[in-house]
């Protein structure tokens, strides 16, 4: 299998000497993509809060979760290769900004349509930003670890999203300005990442005009198209029952659980993400190709799991299922992400990133959506159901091809990058 060299690509600026040595830029960057997930999910544990004083009803709150997800893919389509063609740093710094600016009108929302406008920036600034960082991780990671890059583009942001949602759930129930502290320190974090990015050394070359590379497009090179085609039903499923999470399960826990704690709230998601994170690190060594499909194969088993607890009202199983879902959920992503961008060059790795997650954020967002609608007429505890079966077919089919690729290859599989 062809690889992707992570040899960095020098610039008349990487020559001037850069505050940040190359291992301290390539953790730095990882904790950014982190946080942006962390602001990602901290919102999730407010919306019950957010329901109850606006009134608003269960399509309105998948909304507001939804439309972050479709700013970003459109910012992914329009300027997810934009690092590619301009460099790293000044893309970083620009995003970066625009999601402190999105933190700010989270923090002064008095109403759904600040919700809105808020959920609108901050999707448009992380998916400008999501490509750049994965690229520059795989970009600066250290030479003897080729898979670090990869692997950490697909770890943070599951545990960026459990730390967002658990650290968001515990403000609003014990914090001094539940609907306001969180926004603000992730205010200041932002800003401050913004300031550490410009002394952080810059890997790609600038090439030509910007304006060409924000024409929108979906970037697959030819030698990573079929691996692509067979990856994207994992990380639909994957992201699918991720929005699920996000979207819905504060409002699992208080009406099929029956418990009102914002901290429950959290740790619903908290099972899933926290889990999938950890599971992408242990599975780090295993064959990418192995890894996505024994991922595949646990998110059945979680997913059947969950829905035999929520419809048993049973709080144990149901957070046993999210457990061995989400010991499906890391390395199902990570294995489907690290196979794919072992197949990308240097000058086209953003572009490709950029459509693996358009294709991994259409499944977290549309999905949810639908959800909202069915709940309002079919109601909570049957959408559930018929989500977790969309999730379970879509793993299954991952399952299947995977098995049907390495049957019909001629050298099994491998993960070399």
């Amino acid at each position: 299998m062809p690889t992707a060299s992570a040899t960095p690509i020098t610039t008349r600026a990487a020559h001037r000497r850069p505050l940040l040595p190359r291992a301290a830029a390539f953790w730095l960057l990882t904790t950014t993509l982190a946080f942006l997930l962390f602001a990602s999910s901290a919102p999730s544990p407010m919306y019950v809060v957010y329901e109850a004083k606006w009134h608003f009803s269960a399509i309105t709150l998948t909304c507001v979760f939804a439309i972050y997800t479709i700013a970003l893919l459109v910012s992914l389509l329009w300027a997810g290769a934009i690092s590619d063609r301009i460099g790293r740093r000044p893309v970083l710094v620009g995003s970066l900004l625009l999601e402190a600016a999105a933190m700010v009108v989270f923090a002064r929302a008095g109403g759904v349509a600040e919700l809105f406008a808020a959920r609108i920036v901050q999707g448009l600034a992380t998916g400008i930003a999501t490509g750049a960082l994965s690229a520059a991780l795989i970009d600066l990671q250290p030479p003897g670890r080729p898979h670090l890059g990869a692997l950490l583009s697909a770890a943070a942001p599951p545990l960026g999203l459990a730390a967002g949602a658990l650290g968001s759930g515990l403000l609003v129930q014990f914090g001094p300005d539940p609907l306001g502290l969180v926004y603000w320190l992730l205010t200041a974090v932002f800003v401050l990442a913004a300031a550490a990015v410009l002394a952080m050394p810059e890997t790609v070359l600038r090439r030509g005009r910007w304006r060409p590379v924000l024409l929108p497009r979906i970037s697959v090179p030819p030698a990573a198209r079929a691996m692509f085609a067979a990856a994207s039903p994992c990380l639909v499923a994957t992201w699918a029952l991720g929005g699920l999470y996000l979207s819905l399960g504060p409002s699992l826990s208080a009406s099929l659980l029956h418990t009102s704690s914002h901290v429950v709230g959290g740790l619903v998601i908290v099972a899933l993400t926290a889990t999938g994170a950890v599971a992408s690190v242990v599975a780090r060594h295993h064959r990418a190709d192995r890894a996505m499909l024994a991922g595949a194969v646990m998110l059945i088993v979680g997913v059947a799991i969950t829905l035999l607890g929520l419809n048993a009202h049973a709080t144990a199983l149901f957070f046993l299922g999210s457990v061995v879902a989400g010991v499906g959920f890391g390395p199902g992503f990570s294995g489907g992400f690290r196979l794919v961008t072992a197949l990308a060059p240097p000058t086209e790795r953003a572009a490709l990133i950029a459509a693996i997650y358009v294709v991994s954020y259409l499944g977290f967002s549309l999905p949810a959506i639908v959800a909202g609608v069915a709940v309002v007429h079919a109601g909570l505890l049957p959408t559930t159901n018929a989500y977790g079966a969309f999730v379970i077919v879509l793993a299954a089919a991952a399952t299947a091809l995977t098995v049907v690729r390495e049957r019909g290859a001629r050298v099994p599989l491998r993960d070399e990058a």
